[in-house]
């Protein structure tokens, strides 16, 4: 059951991904907008380089077509900088340009680009090649389908590069009562709240936490954040406060009235962001599983004194 339903929301991303447009042109970036959001995608543009960069940072787009002639910074440059960043690097991006010349495409795929389009084009073979690069991002667990967060591949490649460093904090947030919500208000509007924690955990992050931290969704609504030890006390304090003043807004009147939902005869409290907490001082470890392990285990005694 589990399976298909990855494989479903898998297939539902190619309708309703993240697409991050960065192209000046105007009258293209709104006709590209138009055209894929027709097709069931969020899009977000930005018209220079600089701007795609933040919308970058704070919407976690599943995909991003950039151009390369840019008024501040060049396509290249930006492409360099996303790849360069740990929050950003597993982003798929396919550049649209004019320059044609062999050169210049080599340039941009050496920089890590996924495909590289020239002006004019056909819009089908931008479409087809949107949803080949979005498929192969999710085959291959490079990012998570709901959130476009870095996935399995890429955790378990931040986690064995911890194993000779010090000084960091493992972070294995998961949502309390997620899977009651779920079954009760359907996988749509659980989607929603797994795209919210994204979000939140970025903007924390940008906030109180460092350039080389790393953030991850590994499934269903298991999340994590590999951060300085320092920092990592305020951003656990941040986002559960900033949970708990939002999560609200998820539930029907009726159910914040009451303060709780009906799973059949069960009264289910409301979801509840907990977090399991691992630092090298806990070491040394020898396997990548150690470090997992002791944070679901830290993560279960947080939920249970929460049940208390």
């Amino acid at each position: 059951m589990a399976s298909s339903l990855l494989s479903f929301r898998g297939e539902g991303l190619m309708e309703k991904g993240k697409l991050l447009i960065v192209e000046d042109d105007r009258d293209l970036a709104e006709m590209l907008k138009l055209n894929f959001s027709s097709q069931g995608f969020d899009v977000e543009i930005a018209h220079n380089g600089r701007e795609g960069i933040e919308l970058t940072r704070k919407k976690n787009p599943n995909l991003i077509i950039l151009d390369i002639n840019l008024p501040d910074i060049d396509g290249y440059e930006v492409c360099k900088q996303l790849r360069g960043n740990l929050r950003t690097s597993h982003i798929p991006i396919i550049f649209l340009t004019v320059r044609d010349e062999r050169s210049d495409k080599l340039a941009g795929l050496e920089l890590g680009a996924d495909d590289y389009i020239t002006k004019p084009f056909d819009l089908d073979e931008l479409r087809l090649k949107v949803r080949n690069a979005l498929q192969r991002a999710v085959r291959e667990n490079l990012s998570h389908p709901v959130t476009g967060l870095p996935s399995s591949k890429l955790v378990e490649e931040q986690l064995r590069n911890l194993i000779t460093r010090k000084g960091w904090a493992f972070l294995f947030f998961g949502i309390q009562n997620f899977r009651e919500f779920a079954e009760v208000y359907g996988f749509v509007a659980g989607d929603d709240v797994l795209r919210f924690v994204g979000g939140m955990l970025g903007e924390i992050v940008d906030k109180d936490g460092t350039p080389n931290d790393f953030l991850g969704h590994v499934g269903d609504d298991d999340f994590v954040l590999i951060t300085d030890k320092a920092n990592a006390k305020t951003i656990i304090e941040e986002a559960q406060a900033r949970f708990n003043e939002h999560v609200h807004s998820f539930y029907s009147f009726i159910d914040r009235e009451r303060g709780y939902i009906l799973l059949g005869e069960k009264k289910v409290p409301f979801m509840n962001l907990v977090c399991g907490v691992v630092t090298s001082d806990d070491g040394p470890f020898a396997d990548i599983r150690e470090i997992t392990e002791m944070a679901a285990e830290a993560r279960r005694k947080a939920m249970a004194e929460e049940e208390k």
